[in-house]
């Protein structure tokens, strides 16, 4: 920025400070934020859109069996190659990294998230990674909303909400959903509905909405036309399909991350793209519906065409048999997580909220196809396809609300609002009593990074055991005389002194109270040394712990002061006092609105 410009720009936020209060100022930054992350949804769509056209343009479904090897395999590769030689920053599990900068890094997020997602995503899912472009897009607009309140220096709780705002409004601009794109900040970012927050949250996601409506019509994404009443008496086997959507939940969340392990395994990156496109390719090749993000297959089963669910495969045919078809779609619904984990393992880049709108679609229709062909009672297969969309989607994202009004806002099918909300509500405490945690947040609740509702533990999060060390504390030798000893306490302003070898690592510690009785003797001062009346911490705390776990070790032993150390090596003292003083300081700081 030049001079000129520089100076003029700071002159409008000193004259913002004095003349706009903060959280009406943010209700203008959440419009920019929708604006350009609507912006960034239409450009990430038009690119996977175009790209997949160009490449299948003029390919015969029922030979083309060969372009489903090629494909996937090239776009993971040039994804590979963009994002190690380019971008050289590591930008998979897009809504994981936003939970992380939030609860971690002061909602603080790099300025090339703002593009690099967006290309590396359409060239993935464009040649067929079997990926979808939501957790790109929702990284791209979490970045979108970070950099701009950085830009306008805000602080970190606002920067908070604009991240949030940006989520919200990529899954509002992608699917043209705003309900669901504020419950997905809500539920899966887990970030608290108040006072402050609810209005950018609404303003952003309204806004990227009407930015995808100018744009694109006012078409639904998938078209649903509910030409099969639903029945009351049909509720029975929504709930069932609520206990099969959650089951279908944990055993996606549960093979993807197997596989991410599988894939953490290999030393050579090139390897790991070797292996992850072998398994991509040849999925892909034997089942064609799990080329790209699916919306095709989910579109053709919400319009109640079963047959083209085998198009394009090696098992196509004019006529198939009832239970071949089944056993087709399971084995679709079965590899579905191995092809996702696949296409991100071997480098590519795209997130897993499509894909549990694809398995929750052929779950549900799988459901209603098998009681319909048991002669037990006759379902709809459409509209037990669309209610499966959102068990399996509440299950995966643990975010129930979030699933039933996405589902609604993405088919029109409101008139399934009863059974949405019954197979969501099933599915979710279905998998709740196997996985606390959802396949965004697991990873960071494993570590101790998550930020939740809970509030004590939300701000447990939020503080730094780095921030809150104490240095002040002279140290002693185990070698020194008492008398020296004494020398130290008399130029300290501190009760507690640790003992240190040579190296400086941590060998107890001297309390004051404890050697008060021999302080004023001066017949021990040249016989006693401190390693006669030193004493052992009753624990250490490592530095980059995190504070839940802090405060536990606090509780556990009953002390006031706990040393920290690196390594071995002596850093400083926390103090329960500091701790609590920060503590109230953040409270106030994020929960005051």
């Amino acid at each position: 920025m030049p001079g000129r410009l520089r100076e003029m720009f700071f002159s409008f936020l000193l004259w913002r400070e004095k003349h706009i209060k903060e959280k009406n100022f943010v209700l203008v930054l959440a419009l920019l934020v929708g604006v350009c992350s609507g912006v960034a949804a239409i450009v990430l769509k038009f690119l996977i859109h175009y790209i997949s056209t160009v490449l299948t343009r003029g390919v015969n479904l029922e030979s083309g069996n060969w372009i489903y090897i090629l494909l996937p395999a090239v776009g993971v590769v040039i994804t590979a190659l963009y994002v190690r030689y380019v971008v050289r920053d590591d930008i998979s599990h897009g809504v994981t990294r936003v939970l992380y900068a939030i609860s971690q890094n002061k909602s603080r997020l790099k300025r090339h998230n703002i593009y690099t997602s967006v290309v590396a995503s359409s060239v993935t899912i464009g040649f067929g990674g079997s990926v979808g472009a939501e957790g790109p897009i929702v990284y791209t607009g979490a970045a979108i909303g970070s950099n701009l309140g950085r830009v306008f220096r805000m602080s970190p709780r606002i920067l908070m909400i604009l991240v949030g705002c940006g989520a919200a409004a990529g899954i509002a601009g992608i699917f043209k959903a705003p309900i669901a794109g504020m419950l997905f900040t809500l539920e899966v970012l887990m970030l608290d509905l108040t006072a402050m927050s609810v209005m950018p949250l609404l303003i952003a996601s309204i806004t990227s909405t009407t930015i995808a409506y100018v744009y694109t019509g006012y078409e639904f994404e998938f078209f649903f036309a509910q030409t099969e009443n639903f029945y009351t008496s049909r509720i029975p086997y929504v709930i069932l399909l609520g206990i099969v959507s959650g089951f279908a939940s944990l055993y996606f969340t549960r093979v993807m991350n197997m596989m991410e392990n599988f894939f953490r395994r290999f030393k050579n990156r090139w390897f790991k793209t070797l292996v992850g496109c072998c398994i991509l390719s040849a999925l892909v090749f034997f089942f064609p519906p799990l080329y790209g993000e699916g919306y095709g297959a989910i579109v053709g089963l919400l319009a109640g065409d079963t047959s083209s669910i085998v198009n394009g495969s090696i098992f196509y045919s004019d006529r198939y048999e009832v239970w071949f078809l089944a056993l087709f779609i399971g084995l679709v619904i079965a590899t579905k997580a191995f092809a996702t984990s696949a296409t991100n393992g071997a480098g590519g880049v795209g997130g897993t909220f499509a894909p549990s709108l694809y398995v929750g679609c052929m779950t549900g229709f799988l459901f209603a196809y098998i009681v319909n062909h048991l002669g037990l009672v006759e379902l709809s297969t459409k509209n037990f396809a669309l209610i499966g969309m959102a068990g399996v989607m509440s299950g995966v994202m643990h975010a129930p609300l979030m699933a039933i009004f996405l589902t609604a806002e993405l088919t029109g099918g409101y008139e399934l609002f009863l059974p949405l909300l019954i197979v969501s509500t099933i599915s979710y405490g279905t998998i709740k009593m196997f996985e606390p945690y959802s396949i965004y947040t697991m990873r960071l609740a494993k570590r101790g990074e998550l930020l939740t509702h809970h509030k004590d533990k939300a701000v447990l999060t939020l503080l730094k055991i780095n921030n809150v060390i104490e240095t002040d504390f002279l140290p002693v030798t185990p070698e020194m005389t008492l008398k020296d000893m004494v020398d130290t306490i008399a130029k300290s302003k501190r009760n507690l002194f640790p003992v240190l070898n040579d190296r400086g690592e941590l060998l107890g510690v001297v309390l004051l109270d404890e050697i008060r009785n021999i302080m004023f003797r001066p017949d021990l001062y040249r016989r006693m040394r401190v390693s006669t009346f030193m004493s052992i911490p009753p624990a250490k705390i490592e530095l980059g712990e995190n504070m839940d776990k802090v405060m536990k070790t606090f509780d556990t032993t009953g002390a006031w002061n706990l040393p920290v150390v690196e390594n071995g090596r002596y850093v400083g003292f926390v103090s329960k006092s500091k701790i609590f003083n920060s503590y109230r300081r953040v409270l106030r700081h994020y929960c005051d609105d």
